[in-house]
């Protein structure tokens, strides 16, 4: 949008087809919305009892601005209970959930004009988020044939004397998938090699529904290399609190530090104390809400290997399907538009994820399997008649 009252920067901005999708979720009374990743599940009511009881009790003024220490001695807890992995306060920062955490981060890294590596098809606000730190995005190709692993070889070939990064989301958003313990291994030694940094966006981490979840900061020679973003919104429920983590060397945590002193200091204090009763209490809070999810992805999975001219890999981890419309003839943006105006059913064009995502639709399975199986019936309708 042209204005003169604002940045030049942003008079060719687009919305993205992530945004468009809030206002067409109150576009029909009947909607079915498997568009946002937000969950229908309810943060624990244990957790949320708790963390006011603290607010009654004083938890109400600004914490330090590296967040709660007993926060922070939780999450260390939890890396070293879970992933024998060693982690010393200075090195774990309590920020606004996992974007805010992304911001500080690439603001804290990069220099006007250093190359961060994506895999494609990739979270939305990536591209953004490394265009406001005034780095350039470099999409490395994934493909559904190879099951969005990332090709070792594809990846050395974008490596340039700019690059300063490559960031890794595994449970993917929006593919679904996860990366082998042979693909981390890799992706750590071509990081080894090429003096490399990696930013690991771990948010989905509990929802991995094969091999058991492992943080590529704890392979051999990776923690001095790897800033790793986790989040509390997916793996707890708690999407409107804002409350996630960074772990990274004392250096760069210092250095977000000092940045995030200009931006809101620290993470809310109520939204702190939530999220260290959500962490000590995560085996009673996680295992059922994570069986939940994996039978709603492997009912959608089902549904889709039968409704015609759609497809989709077996799930792996997230609670997105990745479906592929190619065989439909339409562009994501095409059916998509299709499926919300004749099935009343809100997905996001796979366009939305960058030019690998063309040809895909993606769903997030945050309904019940009621409400699923309803809006698959509707979807099949129109894919019968296409």
């Amino acid at each position: 949008m042209k204005h003169r009252f604002l940045s030049k920067r942003y008079w060719s901005s687009i919305t993205t087809p992530m945004a468009e999708v809030v206002d067409l979720a109150s576009k029909y009374k009947d909607i079915i919305n498997l568009s946002l990743g937000d969950h229908d599940w309810i943060t624990d009511k244990n957790v949320i009892d708790a963390a006011f009881k603290d607010t009654h009790q004083g938890h109400t003024k600004y914490t330090d601005s590296l967040g709660d220490p007993e926060l922070r001695e939780e999450i260390i807890k939890y890396y070293s209970e879970e992933y024998g992995y060693g982690l010393e306060m200075t090195e774990v920062m309590a920020v606004v959930g996992g974007c805010h955490g992304m911001h500080l981060v690439l603001e804290g890294i990069l220099d006007d004009g250093d190359e961060v590596i994506v895999p494609e098809p990739f979270f939305t606000p990536y591209k953004h988020q490394i265009q406001l730190a005034r780095g350039k995005m470099v999409a490395l190709k994934t493909c559904e044939e190879d099951s969005f692993q990332i090709d070792s070889q594809e990846l050395r070939n974008l490596i340039t004397n700019r690059t300063k990064a490559l960031i890794l989301n595994t449970p993917n958003n929006p593919t679904g998938a996860c990366y082998s313990k042979e693909t981390l291994k890799n992706i750590a030694e071509i990081a080894v090699e090429n003096d490399l940094i990696i930013i690991s966006d771990d948010i989905y981490g509990a929802f991995s529904y094969g091999e058991a979840f492992q943080p590529i900061t704890t392979l051999e020679g990776m923690k001095e290399r790897t800033i790793t973003i986790g989040s509390f919104s997916k793996d707890y429920a708690m999407t409107g609190w804002r409350i996630g983590y960074v772990l990274a060397p004392d250096y760069i945590i210092q250095c977000i530090r000092d940045i995030n002193e200009g931006i809101c200091f620290s993470a809310p204090s109520i939204s702190q104390r939530a999220a260290l009763h959500a962490l000590s209490r995560r085996r009673e809070i996680q295992s059922p809400m994570v069986d939940e999810y994996k039978k709603r992805v492997f009912y959608g999975y089902e549904r889709i290997c039968k409704i015609p001219k759609m497809s989709v890999l077996p799930p792996k981890g997230s609670f997105y399907l990745f479906v592929n419309i190619k065989e439909t003839g339409l562009t994501s943006v095409e059916i998509s538009k299709k499926i919300l105006e004749e099935a009343h059913v809100l997905v996001i064009p796979g366009n939305a994820f960058g030019k690998c995502g063309e040809g895909y639709i993606r769903l997030a399975c945050t309904v019940d399997i009621r409400a699923l199986k309803e809006a698959f019936d509707r979807i099949e309708v129109i894919c019968n008649n296409i």
